[in-house]
C-alpha cells in the first residue's frame, strides 16, 4: 500500500504545501465538535462575570462532554460544527504556511546542512507561525466569533454567515478588526508551532534512531501523540487569553494584557488553564489525524507524480 512504508522520494515544497492544508482540513472535519466545546469553556469566566452583575446562573458549561452535550441540547448539533466553513479556511491558509513551508524555512536557516540543531528548528517554527498569522488572521477571528455565539432562540446571532461576519466585523470596527488579537496570536502560534513542530520532529527523529520504529505510521501515530500533549500544556494560557480577546466586544479590553489581567483579578491563574482537557483532546487528536494523514498524502502525491512522469 502507498504510504505505509518510508517514503522513497522526497516531497517537493509544493505537495508539502498542498498536503499539509488538506491534512489539517481533515482533521479539522473530525475534531472540530472538540474545538468549539474549547472555546465555550474558555469564554465562560467572561460571560459569567457579567451575568454576575444581572444575578443571573452561574454555570452553563461543566467539562468537555458535558457541554458538548449541553449544546446539542439547547442549541441542536450544528451548533457544534457553527464556524466550520471559516476553520476549514483557516486551515488551508494557516496550516499550508505554517506546517507545508516549516522544512523549508528549516533548510534555508541550516543553509542545506544535514546537521539540525534544536535552534534551526525552533527558529523555522517561530518564522512560519508568524507568517501564516500576518496573513490568514480574519479567519481565525471569525471562526472564534462563530464558536462563541449561542443558536438558542433567547440568544440573538451576531452573524448569519461567514461572509456576513467578514463583512459586520469590517464595517463595524474596522478593517483592524479583522485582525483584531494578531499580537497573542502570534505568541501563541509560534509557541505551538514550535512545541508542535519541534516536538514532531524531535520524538519522530529520535524514534528512527534509537528504537526498531522506522519512518512509518507507528512512528507518526507516537511522535504526533506527543506533539499534541506538549503543545497542550505549554500554550493553552496564551490560547485561552487569545479566545477571550478575540471574542471580546469593541473596547471591553483596552489590550491583550488588560485582557489577561483581568482574568488573573477576576477568576485566578487557573483561568488559563480553562478548557484544558477539550484542548488536549482536540490538538492530541487533531495532531494524531494531520500528521498521520500529511504523511500519508505526501507519499501518494509523490507516487503519483512519479507514475505520471514514468507513463509520460
Amino acid at each position: 500500500m502507498v504510504g505505509f512504508g518510508p517514503a522513497d522520494v522526497p516531497p517537493s515544497a509544493a505537495v508539502k504545501f498542498v498536503g499539509a492544508g488538506t491534512a489539517a482540513c481533515i482533521a479539522d472535519l473530525f475534531t472540530f465538535p472538540l474545538d468549539t466545546a474549547k472555546v465555550r469553556l474558555q469564554i465562560q469566566g467572561e460571560s459569567r462575570s457579567s451575568a454576575a452583575e444581572g444575578k443571573q446562573s452561574a454555570v452553563k458549561y461543566r467539562g468537555v462532554f458535558g457541554t458538548i452535550t449541553t449544546m446539542v441540547r439547547t442549541e441542536g448539533p450544528r451548533s457544534l460544527y457553527s464556524g466550520l466553513v471559516a476553520g476549514l479556511q483557516r486551515q488551508m491558509s494557516f496550516a499550508s504556511i505554517r506546517i507545508g513551508l516549516y522544512d523549508s524555512v528549516k533548510q534555508f536557516y541550516t543553509r542545506g546542512s544535514d546537521h539540525v540543531g534544536i535552534g534551526s528548528r525552533l527558529l523555522a517554527g517561530c518564522t512560519t507561525g508568524t507568517m501564516a498569522v500576518a496573513l490568514a488572521q480574519p479567519t481565525d477571528v471569525v471562526k472564534v466569533r462563530f464558536q462563541a455565539q449561542a443558536r438558542s432562540p433567547g440568544h440573538a446571532r451576531r452573524y448569519c454567515s461567514t461572509i456576513n461576519a467578514y463583512k459586520t466585523i469590517a464595517k463595524e470596527e474596522g478593517v483592524r478588526g479583522l485582525w483584531k488579537g494578531t499580537a497573542p496570536n502570534i505568541a501563541r502560534n509560534a509557541i505551538v508551532n514550535c512545541t508542535e513542530l519541534v516536538t514532531y520532529d524531535f520524538i519522530k527523529d529520535t524514534l528512527i534512531k534509537s528504537t526498531p520504529l522506522t519512518d512509518n505510521l507507528p512512528c507518526h501515530f507516537l511522535s504526533a501523540f506527543g506533539a499534541g500533549l506538549c503543545t497542550t500544556v505549554i500554550a493553552s494560557p496564551v490560547d485561552v487569553v487569545k479566545t477571550r480577546y478575540m471574542n471580546a466586544a469593541l473596547g471591553q479590553y483596552s489590550s491583550v494584557l488588560s485582557c489577561a489581567s483581568a482574568m488573573m483579578r477576576k477568576e485566578g491563574p487557573l483561568a488559563f488553564y480553562k478548557g484544558f482537557v477539550p484542548s488536549f483532546l482536540r490538538l492530541g487528536s487533531w495532531n494524531v489525524v494531520m500528521f498521520v494523514t500529511y504523511e500519508q498524502l505526501k507519499r501518494a502525491m509523490m507516487a503519483a507524480s512519479h507514475n505520471c512522469t514514468t507513463t509520460l
